[in-house]
């Protein structure tokens, strides 16, 4: 099966190669497009199922001297992230062709979009296989110069705004990562990892420490670790729903498997467990302090995302079997959950036409379905029993009461409050967008003033003064007072619901985009199924992430002459 592990990698970038040359074809593009990612998730599990019964699945490439050779690794937790990654882009890219079919006027130009996002999955994929930090560093690179393009897709100003801070932080980080790669190179006079893991053991203390230090500075600002975390709330909201999915979704989680494997593989004797605890801990809480605090709902969610990276720091501060376990198993949870909750979001912004709070209601009653699809991630994310966010918050609590220290017992504190307050966060999205009524949120408009319902979107609120956003559509302030005086007049043939549904611009979720959504909510709702079972494959990846045996022999015996 060795044979299966450069796929993953080469047929998305030959489908984006394909692609490009159907720029006038959008139809067979999209066909295109589902046909190299459907064939993605079908090697990937193959890939799984062979690195879990028959160990690392290993291909070099090319014939280059064995210190500089790319190698490819497909061991359980590379296979398992392949798999996750490759199912939520599938999925992120059906939604996508559903939004392009209703001709959004904000959405992503096909022709281009479909080149782009392959080659970010096929960086993604690099990432994942990669196993030497030359290639890890031509995957992210991969994957940031698509994202930049479809960060800024449409050429809106906030979009352009948010795309410079973007490009800034990485073109610093790729740099840090550039520079901490010559000084390894230069110390040891290697690049792969089952080389450095012997090599690195030989240098002075403070040498291999500052090695470890660059490497993690570098996947730290990937992973939206506080407090290098501060770029990705103002980046991310501004992208296309598709596009905001699949960034929350799965490029953190490559900086912090990065973080994961470099520890594991590389420093086992080095955790720095203080300072990847408090670095933690400080994600943490700042991140939910900062989503409590949003009254807008994709604001909101990029926060929580960066408040859940915390946990999987934790976990691999730990620097144990438990706490690796607990951080491979909420890693696949929180793809699976952020991804969904962002494309149900794009589904809510396209009924409601805005994704404030204070302008938006009543969506449990008009799209009821809507609001379960919302609803159901939303607890998960928040860790309510008995879904698969609660069972990877007390795998990662057991880790760190084993641990016994007083920063894990901390660690445990700051996680239950930071549950709670996801909850908080979430159940106020709930009860303000989904529950109160339009009138009601027309009213908390007025009473604040409609420049300051969205802060930061001055523009946006001038075009819309005079009218308030409902689940059904764009409504003028003269209906609503209208529909108040009929209230107050009692006429329930006249109510002031019949009057919202009868507005314009009535809205329907196309089904193009319902369905992708739909089932990856559903996807969540199964890692809960299947708990046990994919608990028990994560131990055995931690298991191997800290033996190395199985990694080291499958590199080095499968080296080239």
């Amino acid at each position: 099966m060795n044979a299966l592990v450069p796929l993953p990698v080469l047929l998305p970038v030959l489908g984006a190669g394909a692609s490009l040359a159907l720029l006038h074809h959008p139809r067979i593009q999209r066909w295109l497009s589902l046909g190299v990612l459907s064939a993605v998730v079908v090697i990937a599990a193959v890939l799984l199922v062979e690195a879990d019964r028959s160990g690392p699945q290993t291909v070099w490439i090319g014939a280059w001297p064995e210190t500089l050779g790319i190698v490819l690794v497909a061991d359980r937790l590379a296979a398992l992230m392949l798999l996750v990654s490759a199912v939520v882009t599938l999925a992120v890219l059906a939604y996508s062709v559903g939004q392009g079919m209703t001709e959004d006027e904000e959405g992503a130009p096909i022709s281009i979009y479909h080149p782009t996002f392959l080659v970010l999955v096929a960086g993604v994929a690099n990432a994942f296989l990669a196993g030497d930090l030359f290639n890890l560093f031509v995957s992210f690179e991969m994957l940031l110069f698509a994202s930049y393009v479809l960060l800024t897709l449409g050429g809106t100003a906030a979009r352009i705004r948010a795309g410079t801070i973007y490009v800034l932080v990485n073109l610093l980080s790729s740099t840090l990562f550039l520079i901490s790669i010559a000084v390894t190179y230069a110390a040891t006079g290697t690049l792969t990892l089952a080389h450095l893991t012997q090599r690195l053991a030989e240098l002075p203390d403070h040498v291999s420490l500052m090695i470890q230090l660059m490497l993690l500075t570098t996947f730290a600002i990937k992973a939206a670790v506080f407090p290098l975390s501060l770029w990705l709330p103002d980046s991310y909201p501004t992208a296309p729903a598709p596009v905001t999915a699949v960034f929350a979704g799965l490029l953190t989680k490559v900086g912090v498997y990065a973080i994961l494997r470099v520890q594991t593989l590389l420093f086992p004797y080095s955790p720095l467990t203080d300072l990847l605890l408090c670095a933690a801990l400080l994600t943490m809480i700042v991140g939910i302090l900062g989503a409590i605090a949003q009254s807008d709902i994709k604001r909101m969610l990029s926060f929580t995302l960066v408040s859940h990276i915390g946990y999987l720091i934790l976990g691999v501060a730990l620097a144990s079997r438990a706490g690796t376990a607990g951080t491979t198993f909420y890693v696949v949870h929180h793809i699976t959950i952020q991804t969904a909750l962002f494309l149900v979001l794009g589904l809510v912004e396209r009924r409601a036409g805005s994704t404030a709070l204070m302008r938006i209601g009543g969506l449990a009653r008009i799209a009821p379905l809507l609001a379960v699809l919302f609803f159901v991630p939303a607890m998960n994310l928040a860790g309510i029993p008995p879904f698969s966010g609660f069972i990877g918050k007390v795998g990662l609590f057991q880790a760190a009461q084993a641990d016994g220290g007083w920063l894990a017992w901390t660690l445990v504190g700051a996680g239950a409050v930071t549950s709670l307050l996801t909850l908080y966060a979430v159940a106020k999205t709930w009860a303000v967008a989904f529950w109160r009524t339009p009138l009601e949120a027309h009213e908390a408009l007025e009473a604040i003033g409609a420049d300051a319902a969205v802060p930061g979107h001055d523009t946006h609120a001038r075009q819309h003064r005079g009218h308030v956003h409902t689940a059904q559509g764009t409504v003028s302030r003269t209906d609503i007072e209208e529909a108040r005086r009929l209230e107050d007049d009692d006429a329930p043939d006249r109510d002031f619901h019949k009057l919202i549904e009868a507005g314009e611009d009535n809205r329907h979720s196309p089904l193009g985009m319902l369905v992708p959504a739909a089932a990856l909510v559903a996807v969540s709702v199964a890692l809960t199924v299947v708990a046990g079972p994919l608990y028990a494959l994560g131990t055995r990846a931690a298991d191997d992430l800290h033996d190395r045996t199985a990694y080291l022999t499958s590199v080095l015996t499968e080296e080239q002459p």
